[in-house]
């Protein structure tokens, strides 16, 4: 017979704080990480632009990792197709166009009330870039478009902020490490935007699998950037397509080198034209047969709004957004006065009818 009598508890091995060290108990075992390098997240601040589809999974993550503030910056609202792919929202979030940032920070408090949100409902710019990137010690792309890309680059290259590039699109997925003085810039590797054509996933479409793929690789490197792993920081831009398996990797490890030198135009040069807002247009397409209307300094009274539209289409609003549908347009306000006009890709009808029912 074996006897319980004088049976003991093993001692506690994760350290005073029991609730905290039992939530992440098994990342604390993880020999990369390990007590230290779980209070190192506790005290890091991560900037994550875009919290679509490789933007809610990477907030859901570095969440879940225990990284103490996250500061979620997106421009958008939840809508029914991004459910396919958007793993931190549901249909309540898509029913109340409820803005992504907001959305994202609501769900991640439902599971891990430990850390800080901090949700903006904005469109990056170089006007707000500053204020909203200051004081992070990492900046993560979960953006659509390489003109918020070359903006995040320029930043991170003139203040030292390390970033991570991630995008994904159909079945292929591609990211990249960028340490500012030490690997490749983004504009190293892509000296301008693409040209012509460019697959998007409104024109291609997107498997879910390929954004978890780029958001748990983004992740991981961001969990050794924070802990201060740098010997295990990939210095390639790794592309994986996980339909037919093909990957390829090119170094990123030294920025790109000419006859003269460093002639890189950020790193190198350091001219930074987009962080300067050259030729940034007011009026931008997004996508989805729609405009944004960047408006700035226009305070939007959604009650008195609404009062306003109602004799010329239907109204609904919340705290967060203003959506009016006028025929076959659909408009989304945002308090800041920005819009998201739906059902034309023409600039021009778009601040046509921004004028008509917001102001000029």
């Amino acid at each position: 017979m074996i006897s319980l009598a004088h049976k003991t508890e093993p001692p506690p091995i994760y350290g005073p704080d029991a609730g905290h060290n039992e939530r992440y108990s098994r990342q604390i075992l993880f020999r990369g990480i390990g007590i230290e390098g779980q209070k190192k997240l506790a005290g890091a601040r991560v900037a994550i632009v875009g919290c679509g589809a490789t933007g809610s999974a990477l907030a859901g993550l570095l969440a879940r990792a225990g990284v103490g503030t996250l500061r979620i910056i997106d421009r958008d609202y939840v809508e029914t197709s991004n459910l396919q792919r958007q793993s931190l929202f549901d249909e309540a979030d898509a029913a109340d166009s409820l803005p992504k940032a907001i959305a994202a920070a609501r769900k991640i408090a439902a599971f891990n009330s430990e850390i800080k949100v901090e949700p903006h409902a904005e469109d990056l710019v170089p006007a707000n870039i500053a204020t909203l990137l200051e004081g992070a010690d990492l900046i993560l792309d979960g953006t659509d478009n390489f003109e918020t890309r070359y903006l995040i680059n320029d930043y991170a290259v003139d203040r030292s902020v390390p970033w991570i590039y991630s995008a994904a699109v159909g079945s292929y997925a591609v990211t990249l490490n960028v340490i500012p003085g030490q690997t490749a810039c983004l504009a190293c590797i892509f000296p301008d935007s693409p040209r012509g054509m460019v697959e998007t996933c409104e024109t291609s479409g997107i498997l879910n699998s390929a954004v978890n793929l780029v958001a748990s690789i983004a992740a991981t490197e961001a969990l050794k950037f924070l802990v201060a792993d740098i010997a295990h920081i990939r210095c390639t831009l790794l592309s994986f397509d996980t339909w037919t398996n093909e990957h390829a990797e090119i170094s990123a490890a030294q920025p790109r080198r000419g006859e003269n030198g460093l002639d890189c135009r950020a790193c190198g040069q350091r001219n930074f034209l987009h962080l300067a807002g050259e030729g940034r247009p007011h009026v931008t397409l997004c996508g989805r047969n729609s405009v944004q209307i960047h408006e700035r300094h226009r305070p939007i009274d959604f009650a008195e709004l609404d009062r306003r539209l109602q004799p010329h289409g239907t109204v609904r609003h919340n705290d967060f957004v203003l959506k009016f549908w006028h025929h076959t347009y659909e408009m989304t306000l945002f308090p800041d006065g920005r819009a998201i006009i739906k059902g034309t890709t023409d600039t021009a009808v778009a601040r046509s009818l921004y004028a008509r029912y917001v102001g000029s």
